[in-house]
């Protein structure tokens, strides 16, 4: 098979959780071993750091993956979902894995993949793993892609465990309170293995120092002990209290003898998507009219970025937002700015809510706008309405951004 349609294989195979949601989620590490087994347990063959968290654990990995480079590790990178292509999941020093990396490596195992159940995710896992331990990283930056303890990543044992922010996404999974989500998150805390909290949330304190406790992990609320600052490129107002989880993570790695100096956290922080690639948070993609695109796409998420929206200058603000079918959208109405044109559009995958049914809930509270077609119906309509000296925010949802690549 070529690429593509190796590709292809994967996604119309085996569920894919961003595309179709609760079909494709796992309740257990059962399959994710059954893999590792198959493959001779790549996890442990690299060292690793592992983060959590309902916002910020993508940048917050980016981050810390651009300072590592800096200072001259080989780095393998673990981020999910993908905006355009499958292979900006699994990165070593901010360089794709190979396309032919992957149609080895679903031809070599296709057969067990035929004979075994296994989810997308649980798949993809099993191939970035094989990939780290066969690029012989000195240490891979492992992001979760839902939860913590029932992820299919939760099989490794890092040098240190990172969890950025709890907030409320995925509550048909994880639980509707912020100490059963924060407890799903701590599930990838490991015995005697250091864990840093970015910010420090009156309802989840005490659920993370209990399971700590456990664990005879130590435990750092970064936001309460990091009083240096560095900037970064990524602009986005949130990512403050992400740089203050990755200062806290360097530091224990220095503790653990890897040499990181404060010039590769200088420069890593001010290179982070020159190093890796990352894109799409607070990303502006034009002036005159200014373009701004993020994936913030829950109530804590995008609280922070709408209010950052608000900071900016503009004669019209045009929103060109659509989300996926089980969005609460009760907890964001209050949040997004009603002196805005609205452009409704639905992300092109089966998860994506309808337009037209997105369009009419949110005129019923009061906002305005018309629903489009497609997310490029939306954008196009956006420009040529806008002007000059208005801003076009566009997000909601991370496949909205997808499609603007």
């Amino acid at each position: 098979m070529t690429y593509q349609e190796t590709v292809n294989w994967m996604f119309t195979q085996l569920p894919m959780y961003q595309k179709h949601g609760k079909t494709a989620f796992k309740k257990d590490l059962t399959n994710t071993l059954l893999l590792a087994n198959h493959l001779n347990n790549p996890q442990h063959k690299f060292k690793s750091i592992h983060v959590a968290g309902t916002n910020g654990k993508g940048s917050s990995s980016h981050m810390l993956a651009s300072v590592l480079q800096e200072a001259g590790y080989k780095v393998g990178l673990y981020t999910s979902p993908h905006l355009k292509d499958f292979r900006e999941r699994i990165k070593v020093n901010g360089v794709e894995i190979s396309k032919q990396f992957v149609i080895g490596f679903i031809k070599r195992n296709k057969a067990f993949f035929k004979s075994n159940p296994l989810s997308f995710f649980e798949m993809t896992v099993g191939m970035a793993y094989d990939y780290f331990a066969k690029q012989k990283v000195d240490i891979a930056i492992i992001e979760v892609g839902l939860g913590g303890r029932l992820d299919s990543t939760n099989i490794i044992i890092p040098e240190v465990s990172l969890i950025t922010n709890i907030g409320y996404d995925h509550t048909q999974f994880l639980g509707n309170t912020l100490p059963l989500i924060a407890s799903e998150k701590a599930g990838i805390i490991k015995p005697n293995i250091p864990v840093v909290i970015s910010e420090t949330q009156d309802e989840t304190q005490l659920v993370f120092e209990e399971i700590a406790k456990q664990n005879n992990s130590k435990l750092f609320f970064a936001d309460q002990i990091i009083n240096e600052t560095y900037p970064t490129d990524l602009l986005g107002n949130y990512q403050k209290k992400n740089v203050k989880g990755v200062l806290k993570v360097l530091e224990i790695l220095q503790q653990k003898n890897y040499k990181i100096s404060k010039t590769n956290i200088k420069n890593g922080l001010l290179n982070t998507v020159k190093n890796t690639g990352l894109k799409g948070r607070w990303q502006v993609l034009q002036s005159n009219p200014k373009i701004i695109c993020d994936t913030a796409h829950n109530k804590e998420g995008l609280s922070i970025t709408m209010s950052q929206l608000q900071q900016e200058q503009f004669s019209n603000l045009h929103m060109v937002f659509g989300v996926v079918n089980d969005k609460d959208l009760s907890q964001i109405w209050s949040i997004l700015p009603k002196n805005a044109t609205y452009y409704f559009c639905k992300p092109d995958v089966p998860r994506g809510l309808d337009q037209n049914i997105l369009r009419d809930q949110f005129l019923c509270e009061g906002f305005f706008g018309e629903s489009y077609l497609s997310v490029k119906e939306a954008v196009d309509k956006a420009k040529s309405r806008a002007s000059d000296d208005d801003v076009i925010y566009i997000g909601g949802s991370t496949f909205v951004v997808a499609e603007i690549f």
